[in-house]
């Protein structure tokens, strides 16, 4: 047996592993709870052999792929010695990487929808298309910030919790002055922004450029990037609420 395959099949393993707990509960309460037979058996189990597979291939993806990446680019960009070009790929990284989130595209359109629903803008399609586009764009910008700030946090070895306590003061004060609408949506797109594309990327580059900067921990300084793109988007789509609310 191959390494290659080893390797497949301790993530295949892991995968059934991780699922059980949760399969155990919807079995339970199916069978136990609600007294009533699973519906479409056989499909059922067709697909959470799907979901197995695809959650292995895509672990096994992050090992072979992302996460390598992201370490190897923040290696060169620290040796490279520029600091504008670390600064602007971390930004270009959380931007790129947040606008193709599906999650983010589900939540855009559902806030499109809302928006439109209070008022705050036109039921027609192109308005809310147009409020969905503005939406993403906010929200990945924020995050191109928040992993351009915690680069720099690397960087110049800045404690983190004071970053994270400001951040939250902020997200507090702005939910007094933003519009009803907005907070609930605003508060979603902090953990929607960080999913599947964006956290092994940015979590890889943190460690990464902690790794080759000398007097930086990668366990201490290596992480926090996810916790920063978590918590900018609730202030910018608060900011972008308001906005709205005082555009004629």
């Amino acid at each position: 047996m191959t390494a290659q395959l080893k390797q497949f099949l301790r993530l295949l393993v892991g995968s059934v592993r991780d699922l059980a707990p949760i399969i155990l509960v919807v079995v339970f309460f199916q069978l136990v709870v609600l007294q009533q037979p699973l519906p479409n058996l056989e499909t059922l189990l067709a697909g959470l052999a799907f979901v197995i597979l695809g959650l292995t291939l895509f672990m096994r993806g992050l090992e072979m792929a992302l996460f390598p990446l992201g370490e190897s680019m923040a290696e060169a960009f620290a040796q490279k010695g520029s600091l504008i070009a670390l600064l602007a790929f971390a930004f270009c990284l959380g931007f790129g990487t947040t606008a193709a989130e599906p999650a983010l595209i589900a939540v855009a359109e559902e806030a499109s929808e809302v928006a439109a629903k209070a008022g705050v803008i036109g039921a027609a399609l192109e308005a809310q298309e147009e409020f969905a586009f503005g939406f993403r764009v906010t929200v990945a910008l924020s995050v191109g910030a928040a992993i351009a700030l915690g680069v720099l946090r690397i960087l110049k070895g800045w404690p983190i919790q004071y970053l994270i306590i400001g951040g939250y003061m902020l997200v507090v004060a702005m939910t007094v002055v933003a519009p009803e609408w907005v907070i609930g949506v605003a508060y979603d797109s902090g953990g929607v922004t960080t999913s599947t594309i964006t956290v092994p990327l940015v979590t890889a580059l943190g460690v990464g450029l902690a790794s080759v900067i000398r007097g930086r921990n990668p366990i201490t300084d290596g992480f926090g990037l996810i916790a920063l793109a978590s918590l900018t988007p609730m202030i910018f789509v608060m900011v972008y609420g308001v906005l709205l609310e005082r555009t004629p």
